[in-house]
């Protein structure tokens, strides 16, 4: 009796235990359906010149893209200018030379990567003013 109640006890330990409880599954507290966030979020929506990309041109190329400043510096000062610089004078070319690269913009040295891919991602999204 006692043999039979030893093996009753043993098969309720071993068939309670299962594959699926994993030391993850134990130790990781249930979600409420929403995933983590993404640790390198991408802009829900368009990026444009008016939200991301005027304050970029204003910090890093204002002080020698204005009108008035120097024959040769194109102005940026308007949605306008800096559209056309991206479509006819390859600003996103320039903005994407590494530092000591001939023609690099700004000159000064290179802005910050998160900078250039917004000003990347206008582009994508249609240089888009609002």
């Amino acid at each position: 009796m006692k043999k039979v109640l030893a093996l009753t006890i043993l098969m309720a330990i071993f068939t309670s235990c299962s594959d699926s409880d994993t030391y993850q599954e134990i130790e990781t507290p249930p979600t409420t359906g929403t995933p983590d966030p993404d640790p390198n979020p991408e802009p829900a929506t368009a990026v444009t010149y008016t939200k991301n990309v005027k304050s970029i041109i204003d910090a890093n190329c204002i002080g020698c893209h204005q009108s008035g400043r120097s024959a040769g510096f194109r102005p940026l000062t308007t949605y306008a200018e800096v559209k056309a610089a991206v479509e006819n004078a390859n600003l996103l070319g320039r903005i994407q030379l590494q530092t000591g690269q001939q023609g690099i913009m700004p000159q000064g040295g290179r802005m910050s990567q998160t900078n250039i891919d917004l000003i990347v991602k206008w582009n994508t999204d249609g240089l888009k003013e609002n």
